[in-house]
């Protein structure tokens, strides 16, 4: 059978989502945890690898086991069990929300229509709110959030983000960026909202970093525009810290067209090419 489970997650203090010699990473302490459970060799498929120090409230994988997997004591046949049995066996900054079975033809990645993010910064003059301070990114410039807004306007749409991604060998940089959005919340918190169909290599931090250039006056709208022309990583766009960002959801398909979107994105994304940073 095919489980799908969704998680939540404190980046802080991961060396990221992929398992990596050496470090703590979300994927390591989850696949470790169930497999102690369900006391199979447990390896997972993902939305998105965030990085490190890039957080989630959204993110999906799935694993595939045997139909007798769930049968202990502790599960009880029902996959839905699992949350409560990794609640006790997890650390706190790490949580399974939900564990569903699926239909063979889920692929947390492969079938994954677009992806969401948050972004949260602030340019107080103080920096990030202490209680707020590991989910929020700092900016030494007073912005403005109507500039930020213009700038994201210009990047919307089917174009190639090669000055906005970390090259990877064999990987596309063309991306359809369908929303970029950003507001003050009641505390003066800038919240940025990102949706894609998917991202490469650093795109989003570095999304953030170079309209919030333009928010501080330091570029203009029409640089940040003229980025899509360029067909490499642009030494001039900033990355902007990974604390800021969360990956809030993951939208997938009906079930009935779920072999047929596997299909179009293996088309355009290579299986090692990786995604979503």
């Amino acid at each position: 059978m095919r489980i799908r489970i969704d998680v939540g997650y404190d980046g802080t203090d991961f060396a990221g989502w992929a398992r990596q010699p050496g470090q703590r990473t979300v994927c390591e302490v989850l696949e470790d945890r169930l497999s102690t459970v369900l006391r199979i060799p447990v390896r997972l498929t993902v939305a998105g690898r965030t990085d490190a120090g890039v957080h989630a409230t959204g993110q999906v994988a799935h694993f595939d086991a045997a139909d007798g997997a769930f049968d202990t004591r502790s599960i009880g046949g029902d996959p839905a069990n699992l949350v409560r049995r990794l609640a006790r066996m997890l650390p706190d900054d790490v949580r399974v929300k939900t564990a569903t079975r699926v239909s063979d033809d889920f692929d947390a990645r492969f079938s994954a229509l677009r992806r969401h993010y948050v972004y949260r910064l602030t340019d107080a003059r103080f920096g990030a709110e202490p209680m707020l301070a590991r989910t929020t990114a700092e900016w030494n410039r007073v912005l403005d959030v109507g500039a930020m807004n213009a700038a994201s306007q210009k990047l919307l749409g089917l174009n190639d983000f090669a000055a906005f991604c970390r090259r990877r060998e064999g990987a596309t940089t063309i991306r359809d960026l369908q929303r970029f959005s950003w507001e003050r919340d009641p505390d003066g918190v800038l919240i940025g909202t990102v949706s894609a169909d998917a991202f490469c290599w650093s795109m989003v931090r570095s999304l953030v970093g170079a309209v919030a250039s333009v928010g501080d006056t330091r570029r203009t709208v029409q640089w940040c525009a003229d980025l899509l022309t360029e067909r490499s990583r642009s030494a001039q766009v900033p990355v902007a810290q990974a604390r800021g960002l969360c990956l809030v959801g993951v939208d997938y398909p009906d079930e009935s067209e779920l072999a047929a979107r596997n299909e179009v994105t293996r088309d355009v994304r290579s299986p090692s090419s990786g995604c979503c940073s």
